[in-house]
């Protein structure tokens, strides 16, 4: 599949063409920056400004083939003479957010340029320095046109980014579907929710789970952590950063894996294992039409029901079953429970204080 550019990639690139025109008058039509790992990609400059003492460019975000919700928006950045002594300071524009919570690699009150697109800007400005010359400082205000709207399909506001999206990137390259960049999330809500001083908080497979167990608990929206189908992430990341007490909350068949010791629960890298399923139910007193239902992959949600119609509390044995699981990663020192919820986001099992 192919691969794309991230936004602070984008960014650094409209700098590059933005200092360019602020030195020599000219703006380029593409240009050229170096990213992290050596790679010298070409962007089509989009949208060019200038004032007196100011120019802009925009670069049009090409994701490749992930799903990135600001495929194709436009990154735009406007460089200036900074002050003095200033060394690259940045602003956010319009569609970049602010961070308004600690735990994330940027201040309080800093514009949600993450660090390796700053450095990415600097290095550019830098090669404007070195082939045309220019000023030794330099601000950089980055924005993004309808930023805002599109921060509302990401996880910004809950890690209190607020105003609009974050300038991210590491490589300068997105791998299409990237789950690298689910399991950074994870990790950065965790780190949000520490720097809070948050002592419960509730990782769920999806929407359903989560609003179910949001509202048992009553908890606020920086506790919830989107784990989705990346367990081992989130639990391998709370050993090392513990929180005092976590809630797993999924769907039947998400945590059935999860209970069978599976870590990746996405459904092209582990089915619901119908054996461990079956002496599951077997233990429950299930009869051989149940069991060799659960042996044959019948869906996880049917075994579920035709458990439940029989009054066995298969919910709650996978629960503890899952607990377990999700123990031996986490280690003893966050206190962990299990919630697990049918399709409708009904209770169908619990396991923990």
């Amino acid at each position: 599949m192919r691969s794309g550019w991230t936004t602070g990639a984008c960014a650094a690139a409209a700098a590059r063409a933005a200092g360019e025109a602020l030195v020599t008058g000219h703006m380029p039509a593409t240009v050229e920056i170096r990213l992290p790992k050596g790679q010298v990609p070409r962007f089509a400059v989009v949208n060019p400004g200038s004032g007196p003492d100011w120019a802009e460019a925009g670069i049009v975000k090409d994701a490749g083939d992930d799903p990135d919700v600001t495929h194709g928006a436009e990154i735009r950045t406007r460089v200036e003479a900074g002050p003095a002594g200033t060394g690259v300071t940045f602003t956010a524009g319009d569609g970049v957010g602010t961070v308004t919570r600690p735990g994330l690699p940027l201040a309080v009150g800093e514009p949600a340029i993450n660090p390796v697109p700053r450095a990415l800007i600097a290095a550019s400005l830098a090669e404007v320095n070195v082939q045309f010359g220019g000023p030794a400082d330099w601000h950089v205000r980055v924005s993004v046109p309808g930023g805002a709207a599109l921060a509302a399909k990401t996880l910004n506001s809950r890690l209190g980014i607020l105003g609009g999206i974050s300038i991210l990137g590491t490589t300068g390259i997105v791998t299409p579907y990237s789950c690298a960049a689910w399991i950074h999330s994870i990790h950065r809500g965790i780190d949000v929710a520490r720097a809070a001083g948050l002592t419960h908080v509730a990782a769920a497979t999806g929407s359903t789970s989560e609003a179910f167990v949001q509202k048992l608990y009553g908890l606020p929206e920086h506790a919830l952590i989107d784990m989705g189908d990346f367990a081992g992430g989130t639990l391998k990341y709370l050993r090392a950063k513990p929180v005092a007490r976590v809630t797993l909350a999924g769907g039947f068949a998400k945590l059935a894996k999860l209970a069978a010791g599976a870590m990746d629960l996405h459904s092209a890298r582990s089915r619901v294992d119908g054996s461990h399923l079956a002496r599951t139910l077997s233990e429950l007193g299930a009869n051989d039409a149940l069991l060799y239902e659960a042996k044959e992959g019948a869906p996880a949600g049917a075994i579920l029901r035709q458990a439940r119609d029989a009054g066995l509390p298969v919910g709650e044995a996978i629960a503890r079953q899952a607990l377990d699981v999700a123990r031996s990663i986490v280690g003893p020192a966050v206190a962990l429970d299990v919630v697990v919820v049918d399709r409708a986001g009904e209770l169908v099992g619990r396991a923990g204080p």
